[in-house]
């Protein structure tokens, strides 16, 4: 009965580690969309000026 408990866990363990990666991965996931979005506001300013440089 020990044992199972022992080795119940030890799976409680590694499932909530399990759970740890999955959110750090999800927030790695989230800091990649906020700098896509960062970009893809930046884009049109960065178009605008190279047309400005290039055309003046």
């Amino acid at each position: 009965m020990q044992e199972n408990a022992l080795a119940f866990s030890a799976n409680a363990l590694m499932l909530s580690i399990d759970a740890l990666a999955l959110s750090a991965d999800a927030l790695a996931l989230s800091v990649d969309a906020l700098a896509l979005s960062v970009d893809a506001l930046a884009l049109p300013n960065l178009i605008r000026y190279k047309l400005m440089k290039c055309c003046t």
